[in-house]
């Protein structure tokens, strides 16, 4: 069993989305150890912004369709950076080169990565 196996299925569910749209450099960063403020984060990348948005509106909508609501959405109508916040996960989408400005790696780089394959 690979360490992306054991995350809850709503983890898995973002990270076959965010494939599913072409996604790049998709990772899940196990926060759990590291932050009370949530325990997942899903980062991927986009390679524009339409590519960005798309991205995001299929994890929204696949969320949706199994019965769970983000509590929070930002960047949605821009799509440099789209923030879906489901509380136990955050699902960050960026456009790469806004990935390389902020770094979220590097700022949580004391988190667990874990490996996500197309």
């Amino acid at each position: 069993m690979t360490a992306l196996e054991r995350v809850p299925a709503e983890i898995r569910a973002a990270v076959r989305c965010a494939l599913d749209k072409k996604a790049e450099e998709v990772v899940v960063l196990d926060l759990r150890d590291v932050s009370s403020a949530t325990d997942f984060f899903v980062i991927a990348s986009g390679r524009s912004d339409v590519q960005v948005k798309a991205i995001a509106e299929h994890v929204l909508d696949s969320a949706k369709a199994a019965g769970v609501r983000p509590e929070h959405v930002e960047g949605r109508d821009d799509g440099r950076w789209v923030l879906l916040d489901y509380i136990d996960y955050v699902v960050h989408v960026f456009h790469a080169p806004v990935r390389e400005f902020y770094r979220l790696e590097a700022l949580w780089g004391d988190a667990k990565v874990l490996s996500v394959a197309p």
